[in-house]
């Protein structure tokens, strides 16, 4: 199969497309033809040797696609159904993947918007349970109209939760059509926050990593009320939780969004798409931090005989 690799770190162009065998899934997993995957900020930075030293990294940790094998045990899907979910193998983008955690796609999504949605969503829905959220709870979400971010915003909303988000002064009616309240970020944050709510709030969300931690805890009454997903380092130096995947996802939500978009509760993000053959695009594209919504890997299925 035809997969995204790099064998050195450094900028897009290290990126290759190789042949690699094909992946099978074990007891409770399903390998699905990938026909989109998703692309986050973490594939740039393992990409530049940020995150993970080993050599050479495939990447990809969120998928769509149809079931072309199933695993032992496996008997809520069968071949030919459309789903989307996680590979915990960090291959997604590629032909083939097998996912390890998997919901069927909503009947209203293609595949690049189901595609778009398990690591946003799980990121988002883990922060938000590890805060405790709860319906009356007055939420800060620094960084909330990027894909993380305004998936918190809504699904804090659906709890009966008060949100107020940061952005950009041209995101503040997006975060309006999400039920936030917005506000600017930088200097004199924490005065407009203030002015929306002067005893300030009850639980903080970081998810821009933009040094604003101190800010935050001032604002919610303690380091016990903010969880950030971006600042490693300065949730150590704060008695921060960071909030990762390794301790524990919330892979409910994956069963969850379903209904929400459905109903009408869960506005799907804006995505824009890239053939396999411009994954280097797409992380120049990743990397330079203006994006709204999410980007998406689409993969034709293999010509008859290629693999």
């Amino acid at each position: 199969m035809r997969a995204v690799r790099f064998s050195e770190f450094g900028g897009p162009e290290v990126l290759e497309i190789v042949d690699l065998p094909d992946p099978h899934p074990g007891p409770g997993e399903v390998r699905i033809a990938v026909r989109a995957a998703g692309i986050n900020a973490s594939d740039w930075k393992k990409r530049k040797g940020l995150m993970d030293e080993e050599l050479p990294q495939t990447l990809g940790y969120e998928a769509a696609g149809v079931v072309d094998e199933v695993g032992g045990g496996v008997t809520d899907v069968v071949v030919g159904d459309r789903v989307f979910g996680f590979s915990t193998e960090g291959a997604a983008q590629a032909e083939l993947a097998v996912l390890s955690s998997y919901a069927p796609i909503p009947p209203s999504l293609d595949f690049p918007g189901a595609a778009a949605l398990p690591a946003a969503n799980e990121t988002a829905m883990r922060a938000l349970d590890q805060l405790g959220v709860v319906s009356g709870s007055t939420l800060l979400i620094n960084g909330a109209s990027g894909s993380v971010g305004s998936a918190a915003v809504q699904f804090a909303v659906v709890r009966g939760a008060r949100v107020i988000g940061t952005a950009s002064p041209s995101n503040h009616e997006y975060l309006r059509s999400l039920g936030a309240e917005p506000v600017a970020y930088g200097e004199g944050l924490v005065d407009r926050v203030h002015s929306l709510t002067p005893e300030g709030v009850d639980l903080a969300l970081d998810v821009a990593g933009s040094g604003i931690l101190p800010e935050l805890i001032g604002l919610a009454g303690g380091p016990e009320h903010v969880v950030t997903i971006a600042d490693f380092t300065g949730a150590r130096e704060h008695g921060v939780t960071f909030s990762r995947g390794d301790t524990g996802r919330a892979v409910h939500v994956l069963g969850e969004i379903g209904e929400l978009i459905g109903s009408g509760r869960f506005s799907l993000p804006v995505v824009q798409t890239f053939p396999l053959a411009e994954i280097a695009k797409a992380h120049r594209v990743s990397e330079d931090g203006h994006v709204r919504g999410k980007l998406v890997l689409v993969i034709d299925p293999p010509t008859r005989g290629s693999r």
